[in-house]
């Protein structure tokens, strides 16, 4: 077994920090726009007078900041090569997340908003898997930024079980065009305020709890009836998640994106890379405090000598840095062997190593984040340090993507037989 990166994706992570360094750094300091990474970097981003939004100037430093990785051949990356992408795999995704997250905060890599110089770019593939020829064109329309899309899929009294969702869409046709009328509310509709579309995940037959007879549908979010409630100010802010009401909504036949009745199939769609690339970022992450907490531990020296020779401080660093070291390699193996795979055999004899990934690495980001403030102390807590913003950051990795409960159900399901590759009949 060979457990070294590849060449080839060694030789590329150079290429990016040569990319950041010529193109991404300049563009972070400039214009005071470290304000938006140093300790005023909260309020800089934020709108707090406007419902806790993001400030316009963070998004569009955000844009310009993609649009010259695209332009330089990055931001695609894991896009298919007919997307302009370089048809990346798990593997390097999962590498160039951590690899990206240890570099610590910046703009080539911001998690708290899923920017990355290097996008993840679900919804170009569930474009290419589900749209009908004449949804194609929305392929490009998103790539050139005119179609985009947030994800209608939680509700207020429904989480993590999407089976029982209130909303529902019901056939009504007008002036004899066929079509759709839904009624229902949506929590977490990231990114709604710049949004062109919500897929909305609406029941359309069957009973609660069915899995079957969830349908989703491209709903205009300026379409009558669709309506921004309030937006949810979160532990980590700004904040561009609402709860948005759908009150007699009407959209045509030609709105439904999928299968009819099998629209759970696309949330479904990309979880396992999600969740592998979301583990890497997490490691990542995990890694940079413990490097940062080291650091600091060897050089700080109270009472006449190092933090670093005292065992209360190595010795919580040793076991974060031993489990980081065990999970980047399983990591990094569970992605390779999902290249080797298709998706079904990825969900069938996968999902358990990634939602292990996913949970640990999450959990593991969380507790290095709090030891590297209780290291540092007094400027460990304050915002002149980044760690509370990981900290803020990964604890929600800890819920999103499937909670760590629903992770662990997986696992468990997988161990005792209930499902996957060991399902007892």
């Amino acid at each position: 077994m060979d457990f070294n990166i590849p060449q080839d994706i060694k030789d590329y992570l150079a290429v990016l920090d040569a990319f950041i360094e010529a193109e991404i750094k300049p563009l972070e300091e400039e214009d005071d726009n470290i304000r938006l990474f140093d300790h005023r970097r909260e309020w800089a981003r934020t709108d707090f007078e406007n419902g806790g939004l993001p400030r316009p100037e963070w998004e569009e430093l955000l844009r310009e900041a993609k649009r010259r990785a695209d332009k330089a051949g990055h931001f695609r990356f894991a896009l298919p090569s007919e997307y302009g992408g370089q048809d990346g795999s798990n593997l390097a995704m999962a590498i160039i997340r951590e690899h990206f997250a240890r570099k610590g905060l910046g703009l080539h890599n911001d998690l708290q908003n899923e920017h990355s110089i290097v996008a993840n770019y679900p919804q170009i593939l569930m474009l290419r898997d589900f749209a009908r020829p004449e949804q194609k064109h929305l392929i490009h329309d998103a790539l050139d930024g005119k179609f985009i899309a947030t994800f209608g899929l939680t509700e207020p009294e429904h989480g993590s079980d999407a089976t029982h969702m209130d909303t529902t869409a019901k056939r009504e046709t007008r002036d004899g065009v066929d079509g759709w009328l839904i009624n229902g509310e949506k929590m977490w509709t990231t990114g709604m305020h710049v949004a062109t579309h919500m897929m909305c995940f609406a029941r359309t037959s069957g009973d609660d709890g069915d899995a079957r007879g969830i349908s989703c549908l491209l709903v205009p979010s300026d379409a009558p009836g669709v309506k921004i409630e309030e937006y949810l100010w979160t532990f980590n802010m700004p904040t561009d998640h609402p709860r948005v009401s759908l009150k007699d909504v009407w959209v045509p036949e030609s709105a439904l994106f999928g299968p009819p009745d099998g629209g759970l199939a696309l949330a479904q769609h990309f979880v396992h890379e999600n969740r592998i690339r979301q583990a890497a970022s997490s490691t990542g992450a995990a890694l940079y405090c413990i490097d940062e907490s080291v650091e600091y531990a060897r050089a700080r020296t109270p009472f006449g000598k190092a933090l670093a020779v005292n065992q209360a401080i190595q010795f919580p660093l040793v076991e974060l840095a031993s489990e980081a070291e065990m999970l980047r390699l399983l990591i990094f193996k569970t992605a390779w062997e999902m290249d080797q795979m298709t998706k079904p055999e990825v969900a069938e004899k996968l999902s358990d190593k990634v939602s292990m990934c996913n949970y640990r690495a999450n959990r593991l980001c969380c507790d290095a984040a709090d030891r590297a403030m209780q290291v540092h102390g007094g400027i460990g807590y304050s915002r002149h340090k980044p760690f509370e913003h990981i900290y803020r950051h990964h604890r929600r990795y800890r819920i999103t993507e499937g909670s760590e409960e629903i992770q662990m159900r997986k696992v468990a399901g997988h161990l005792f037989g209930f499902m996957g590759r060991g399902k007892k009949s």
